[in-house]
């Protein structure tokens, strides 16, 4: 696929490490050109670094990867309000949280994902990618490491299903808990999870086990 990717931080490092590696055209768009040429440069296999809107314009998918307060102009630079990214699925791996409290920024009621598919008409949003730790995805998959759930959120079954093909070729699973009607839901569990690792406690250890219907 032709994956987009806004964003040169950790997290765009490690899933364009990922998606090269298994045969995806990357293209970085980053706000800073030299850090966007130094990540294509790094991650190779034909990788190539553009500006933020010829990374938007005509992808299989996007990735926007960006901390949450860098999102409004990652996605004007982008020229989402243009329409550039209208029927494109666009990936919103963003925490929206109070930094070692995890408690959502964003208002009662309201999501990240919702806010950034108003920034962006046409786009088709999923929610993914927003739980784990950039350095899970720096690794083959395989090689003895049990595979990990994506949960995803989004309101078009094909674009999840473009994520979910993305998701499987770094070594995830995709699950899709509902449409973006859910996805504060989701956002809330990062919220979770983030409040109990910087209080230095496993979240696994606050999950229980339950089995899944035999499957």
């Amino acid at each position: 696929m032709r994956v987009g990717i806004l964003g040169t931080g950790t997290l765009a490092a490690a899933l364009g490490e990922g998606w090269v590696r298994t045969g995806h055209e990357v293209a970085i768009g980053g706000r800073s050109p030299e850090k966007a040429a130094m990540l294509a440069e790094r991650l190779g296999h034909g990788a190539c670094a553009v500006a933020p809107r010829e990374a938007a314009t005509g992808r299989d998918a996007v990735l926007l990867a960006v901390a949450w307060d860098g999102v409004e102009s990652m996605l004007r630079s982008a020229g989402a309000s243009d329409g550039v990214l209208d029927g494109t699925p666009l990936i919103d791996p963003t925490n929206a949280v109070t930094h070692g409290v995890g408690a959502l920024l964003v208002e009662h009621g309201e999501s990240m994902a919702r806010w950034i598919a108003g920034l962006a008409p046409g786009a088709r949003v999923v929610k993914a990618f927003h739980l784990f730790p950039a350095d899970q995805w720096t690794s083959p998959p395989g090689g003895g490491r049990s595979p990990v759930t994506v949960a995803m959120c989004g309101d078009d079954a094909a674009a999840l299903h473009v994520v979910g093909h993305l998701v499987r070729d770094v070594g995830g699973v995709p699950a899709t808990l509902g449409t973006l009607e859910r996805v504060r839901q989701l956002e809330e569990v990062a919220g979770f999870v983030i409040g109990l690792a910087f209080a230095g406690i496993d979240p696994a250890s606050a999950v229980p086990r339950v089995p899944s219907n035999g499957r």
